[in-house]
This record gives structure tokens, C-alpha cells and sequence, in this order.
């Protein structure tokens, strides 16, 4: 079975997440819309990262888990993360994902966001700013992925595992999202990564928070105007 005949994945008001090779991906139509989106997400998605390093309250439950492994390997944080990416990669053969333009923009456009903000953001010492940061790049982390995600033009290698369980398990983002970062945090915690009120806050939040915000920002796609 191609990934074009698998059951798309669906959003809680019906609105399809398609499961598209990356060549329909970019002939789905609304291409301008979705590009602007997808760049938007991106560099909104690397902002909000750079708020929690700032804060310092707490990492996200994957920057736990590249922490906890950079405890007992010679490697870089940086070097970790990417080798991870490539690992979850992998999970999406099973799972039937495709990549897209969106998978690889990630890598790159994420990373330098993080750098910029690190670079122009300085990091607080007002407790009650540090928790505005923390929030702050909670939700607008949770924004930035339904952004990217929406646009259908191939979601981040994270990201694509949590729509590939969608589509195939037929649970809804919220679970399966939640599922994902309180089982990365466990992970990353027991190999030695850092955990704050902030990384906590962030995997009991980040699911329902997406699980609301994706239907706003899905793009319908010509081919589902086809379907219908």
C-alpha cells in the first residue's frame, strides 16, 4: 500500500491532515499560502525555543532527552540532535511518512532561529520574567507547530511521528502529542538531562495545546476539494 492510499490523519473538526509524497505535496495547491506558513511556523517555532533556553526554567522534554545522551557520549548537544532527528526519521518507514520541503526546512531554519534569538535575547534575572519567557515559549511553540504542520508540506522529523501515530493509531493529536513528550522526558531523565517546572509544563501542555490550534491552520488542499 502507497502512502497516498493510507487513512489521513484528522483533526478534531475534520479537516484532513493528507498523506502525501513531497512532489503532490507541492502541487496540492495554495502553494504561496502554505509557504508563508510554513516559514512563519518555522522561525516562530525556533523563537519560542530560544525564550525556554532564556528563561531557564526548564528544557523541552526532546532537548532533555539530547542532554541526558550528551552525558555519555563524547558528542556535541548539536551533533546529538541531529543524529536523533535521523533516528526518527527512520520511525517514519513503518509509520508510512513522508517527508517535504517542511522536513528539511526544519533542520535548518529552526537552528539559526534559535541562534538569533539566543543572540539578541538576553536572559532575565526577575523570576516573574523568567515564567514569561517559560509560558511564552510554550504556547508559542505550540502556535509555531500548527503553523508548520497546517501547511502540509512535510512536518519535522518529531513532529512527523506524532502525525504518522495519528494517522495509523487513529488517536487523537492530544494523546498521542502528550504520549511523545511525557515518554522523551522519561527517557531523557533517567540518562541524566536536566527537568524544570518548564519542561513539565511543556509536555502536559504542548498536546492539547496543538490539538486546538492545528484545525485553525490546516490548509485545505485541492486534492481534498477533489474528494469531497
Amino acid at each position: 500500500m502507497t502512502a497516498t492510499s493510507a487513512a489521513p490523519a484528522k483533526n478534531p473538526r475534520g479537516r484532513r491532515l493528507a498523506a502525501l509524497n513531497p512532489l503532490e505535496q507541492l502541487r496540492a495547491g495554495h502553494l504561496p499560502r502554505r509557504l508563508v506558513q510554513l516559514y512563519v511556523g518555522l522561525v516562530l517555532y525556533g523563537a519560542s525555543m530560544g525564550l525556554m533556553v532564556q528563561g531557564n526554567l526548564g528544557l523541552d522534554p526532546w532537548d532533555v532527552l539530547h542532554y541526558g545522551i550528551t552525558q555519555h557520549v563524547n558528542l556535541s548537544f548539536g551533533t546529538v540532535a541531529i543524529i536523533v532527528s535521523f533516528l526518527v526519521l527512520l520511525a517514519w518507514i513503518p509509520l508510512r511518512q513522508w517527508p517535504g520541503l517542511g522536513t528539511i526546512s526544519n533542520a535548518v531554519v529552526v537552528g539559526l532561529t534559535v541562534d538569533l534569538t539566543l543572540a539578541i535575547v538576553d536572559r532575565p534575572d526577575a523570576m516573574w520574567l523568567r515564567i514569561v519567557f517559560m509560558t511564552a515559549g510554550v504556547v508559542v511553540n505550540a502556535l509555531a507547530g500548527a503553523l508548520y504542520i497546517g501547511a502540509q508540506l512535510g512536518p519535522g522529523p518529531r513532529d512527523g511521528m506524532m502525525t504518522g501515530l495519528v494517522r495509523r493509531t487513529g488517536r487523537s493529536v492530544r494523546l498521542v502529542r502528550t504520549s511523545i513528550e511525557v515518554t522523551v522526558l522519561a527517557v531523557g531523565w533517567l540518562l541524566g538531562g536536566v527537568v524544570g517546572v518548564g519542561t513539565v509544563l511543556y509536555a502536559l501542555a504542548i498536546g492539547p495545546l496543538v490539538h486546538v490550534l492545528l484545525p485553525l491552520f490546516t490548509v485545505k488542499l485541492n486534492t481534498e476539494e477533489a474528494d469531497n
